[in-house]
């Protein structure tokens, strides 16, 4: 995404280098994660422990936090119910000792105080772990606060405290966190009217929540550990699980590899009567059905492919006899009958078709057996091409169609089986004359420097969808009803296409009704080279054009 061009150009700069940093740090991330992301698709029990540890960690969280939370409410609770009670009792001490006092002006007060905080501090048994002790007069200001120990109360004691005790005369408390003595320290304040006869003034208590913050402190770590423990435990179990279920269909994946590789003896081992054990018991099942039918098959194939050969080797010698009888009989007939004159034609024309059959029945049979080679040589293919609508000519001329050829000027050498590409050129280009509905037949050639690709496009009746695959079957028609000019066998095309992959290379068709077909074909230069691309598109350009 570009930066749009109204912003200033140290901007733009500044956005160029920052796209282009978010694109390294991206390919690096992407570079660095490809091990994870690649064991997440390929490993299912990768993604089941996954799955499971972030479940059990999201729950045990979860209850860990509850658990620690009421721990530590718990403990609260508590520490506020015994601070209470003992602030109770030291309010009621306070009161006796006050109540001596009539006035506030009583010059023997503010040292009845000061005794009565230093008892309140020695009585408390937790004295001596930070426990303040402070009484407050703020209806008083000539009498001075006690505490004790002697420290600063003002961090302790906020002014919400000493409003909601020394003004509305409540029993309040709160938590606050100080630095006392150098260090911070969590306290729980309660505070508390003192009545006496000349008014009341104010108790504080502050006890340090030092044991239990250590206390809930524990259990959180207890909880943490046994949490990490727990999550850690059930991921060993959700992966041991699912390895007890993935290792059978994993062997199950192996077996049928090697079977669709070709190796149909291999089988599962069944242990057990369980549901795997089922399983591996049907999948051998299976794969002795498919053993027994493939062997049965490819038992019919070689007998089907040894038939057809014997039957095409057998027919010759009484072909040949034949040939030659119709042969007398065909150079003879000017001076037969008319009737019996066109018989003679007649019978030398299917006697061509007839023998032009057991051609393909034999190469046919060659593919199927594995037997048919390559003759490779480097060749030019432009007299191959020139060549083939020379011969073709004579038919073009008779149905009315018009050959065009557009070929390179310089020579195009391929290592190509010469006789077989001229076969598979014939074949096109025949088909292309026979269905061209006495339209142009366009024969186009192109060659890069790994491929070399044949065009045959003519503007007949085409192809219906779907066709384009079924052209190259044996025996197939578009149309088995049309009168044929050529006299084709049904095979040409399954040779053609045979020819074209014995050379590595590719036979495509691509048609439309009423919009004529085109059939290409794309060879390796070199011998043995892998097609990665044609040089000539499959769909004519003429057709794009339209489209478009």
């Amino acid at each position: 995404m570009r930066a749009p061009a109204w912003l200033p150009q140290p901007v733009r700069r500044v956005l160029r280098v920052a796209r282009r940093s978010w694109r390294v740090v991206a390919l690096r991330l992407e570079n660095y994660t490809a091990p994870v992301r690649r064991s997440w698709r390929r490993s299912l029990q990768v993604r089941v422990v996954t799955h499971t540890l972030v479940a059990s960690s999201l729950l045990v969280g979860t209850f860990g936090w509850f658990i620690a939370y009421q721990s530590a409410d718990i403990l609260l609770n508590r520490a506020k119910d015994e601070v209470s009670a003992s602030l109770q009792r030291k309010v009621r001490y306070a009161s006796q000792q006050l109540t001596v006092h009539p006035q506030a002006y009583d010059p023997e007060l503010p040292a009845t105080i000061r005794e009565t905080v230093d008892e309140l501090y020695d009585g408390d048994q937790a004295g001596d772990t930070g426990t303040v002790v402070s009484i407050r007069a703020e209806q008083y200001p000539e009498i001075e606060p006690q505490s004790v120990p002697p420290v600063d109360t003002d961090q302790l004691i906020s002014p919400a405290l000493i409003q909601a005790v020394a003004g509305n005369g409540q029993v309040a408390h709160q938590i606050r966190t100080v630095e006392i003595d150098g260090r911070m320290m969590k306290y729980l304040v309660y505070g508390s009217p003192v009545s006496s006869k000349f008014g009341h003034v104010e108790l504080y208590y502050a006890v340090p929540l030092t044991t239990e913050d250590d206390a809930a402190n524990q259990i959180r770590t207890t909880v943490l550990i046994t949490g990490l423990a727990l999550v850690i435990l059930l991921g060993v179990v959700a992966g041991l699980v699912t390895r007890l279920v993935v290792t059978p269909v994993r062997a199950a994946a192996r077996t049928a590899q090697r079977l669709s590789a070709g190796l149909l003896d291999q089988r599962m081992k069944v242990d057990g009567e369980d549901d795997l054990a089922l399983l591996a018991a049907a999948f051998n099942q299976m794969a002795a059905n498919l053993q027994r039918q493939i062997v049965r098959l490819e038992e019919m194939s070689r007998l089907q492919r040894r038939f057809t050969s014997d039957v095409s080797h057998e027919l010759r010698t009484p072909l040949t006899t034949v040939r030659m009888a119709a042969d007398l009989i065909f150079s003879e007939r000017d001076e037969f009958d008319p009737a019996v004159a066109r018989s003679a034609e007649l019978l030398q024309a299917e006697l061509d078709r007839f023998e032009g059959l057991l051609t393909d029945l034999l190469e046919i049979s060659r593919f199927d057996a594995g037997f048919a080679a390559l003759d490779s040589e480097h060749t030019d293919l432009v007299p191959i091409v020139q060549r083939v609508a020379e011969r073709l000519a004579g038919l073009a001329e008779r149905v009315g169609v018009e050959l065009e050829l557009d070929l390179p000027d310089s020579p195009v050498i391929a290592e190509v089986d010469p006789r077989r590409v001229e076969r598979v050129l014939r074949n096109l280009v025949g088909n292309a004359v026979e269905h061209g509905e006495a339209k142009p037949v366009v024969i186009t050639m192109a060659t890069d420097d790994a491929a070399v690709a044949i065009t045959v496009r003519d503007h007949g009746i085409g192809l219906k969808s779907g066709e384009e695959r079924l052209v190259f079957n044996r025996f197939w028609r578009a149309d088995p009803s049309r009168a044929r000019q050529t006299g084709g066998t049904g095979l040409g095309l399954s040779i053609s296409a045979e020819d074209a992959r014995l050379h590595g290379g590719w036979l495509e068709a691509w048609g439309a009704p009423g919009e004529g077909a085109q059939f290409r074909l794309t060879l390796p230069i070199r011998a043995g080279d892998r097609l990665v691309a044609a040089p000539l598109p499959l769909i004519p350009r003429d057709r794009t054009a339209e489209v478009t």
